[in-house]
């Protein structure tokens, strides 16, 4: 696939932190992105490591293309293209967002290339959100394949029924003994949540290394809500497993939307049937709050979490891609 030159397009380059005002502009970027695709173009914890005090040099790389002057369809919207690079000593995740109105211009090719000449590839993945055809394309010219897929699950349903209501308070009898639910108290659990947490995703990339300024950032988030991040302890206190639910807000002609956000069971209590009794008391707290749609993220290749979200009522919604060189 060709594409189009944008050699008279500036790219400003930033190691670390970005100051306040390109901030709003990347955020402006990836606002304009999600209203047209009905998708985040960036995961969470790169906006989070984006807003970050201890973000450097080390661990941040941001790119910005400019579109020239008498390219600008639109006064004021300066910044074409944004990559992200989330460093991790010699590893690294890149993403990229294309405000709509410069597509089909080459600008994330013009991105990729200037990481290229400032950093180079080596050890850097990338996310596709959406799984666009322009991200495949542009990941076969540089010699990437895809090497993972996570779905987005979603169930849309009326107001919950008399029978379901009566199955959400039924569900504290399926608990094993000594084992109930409570909700997350701010300024307790956080540290026994996190190792808890730790342990549930041990092998999970993302997930399983939260840390205590990771969480903070997300409780700090206008949408951050305890009543609906559930917990289940045992008679001790310790934390078995959690549910934690978010809540997206209205935007651009999509409804809000609820999340089954992280649900996650350590390995000592598996096979108590917690996952289970867990998702559906947060799923139950969605749909009493008023939200018709519930989604979530979930690896393709997780069989038993994809089983069980199809018997919940889940249906494949969409899908994010990572993309990583063909000699990987």
């Amino acid at each position: 696939m060709s594409f189009a030159k944008t050699d008279n397009w500036p790219v400003t380059v930033i190691s670390g932190a970005p100051e306040p005002e390109i901030l709003a502009q990347i955020q402006s970027v990836v606002d304009a992105a999600e209203d047209a695709d009905g998708n985040p173009p960036f995961s969470e914890q790169t906006l989070v490591d984006l807003k970050s005090a201890q973000a450097g040099p080390r661990n941040l790389l941001t790119l910005l293309s400019h579109a020239p002057e008498d390219a600008s369809p639109s006064a004021g919207e300066d910044v074409a293209g944004v990559a992200v690079v989330v460093l991790d000593g010699p590893e690294g995740v890149l993403e990229i967002v294309v405000h709509p109105h410069y597509r089909n211009e080459g600008v994330a090719a013009l991105l990729v290339d200037k990481l290229v000449e400032v950093r180079g590839l080596h050890g850097i993945k990338a996310w596709s959100h959406g799984d666009h055809e322009a991200a495949a394309d542009l990941a076969a010219s540089y010699g990437y394949r895809a090497i993972r897929e996570l779905w987005r699950m979603r169930l849309v349903r009326q107001a919950p029924s008399s029978e379901e209501l009566a199955e959400h308070h039924d569900l504290g009898k399926e608990l094993p003994d000594g084992v109930r639910l409570r909700t997350f108290v701010p300024d307790q659990d956080e540290q026994a949540w996190l190792a808890a947490n730790a342990a549930a995703f041990a092998h999970h990339p993302e997930q399983g290394s939260m840390t205590l300024a990771d969480l903070q950032a997300r409780m700090a988030e206008p949408w951050f809500d305890p009543a609906g991040f559930f917990l289940a302890v045992n008679s001790a206190g310790d934390i078995l497993g959690s549910h934690w639910t978010k809540v997206h807000p209205a935007r651009a002609g999509q409804e809000a939307m609820g999340e089954v956000y992280v649900v996650g069971v350590t390995p000592a209590a598996q096979g108590l049937g917690l996952g289970r009794i867990l998702t559906r008391m947060g799923m139950a707290h969605l749909q009493q709050c008023g939200l018709r749609a519930i989604m979530l993220y979930v690896d393709a290749d997780n069989e038993a979490a994809v089983a069980l979200y199809h018997k919940l009522g889940f249906t494949k919604w969409d899908s994010d891609v990572m993309y990583g060189p063909m000699s990987a």
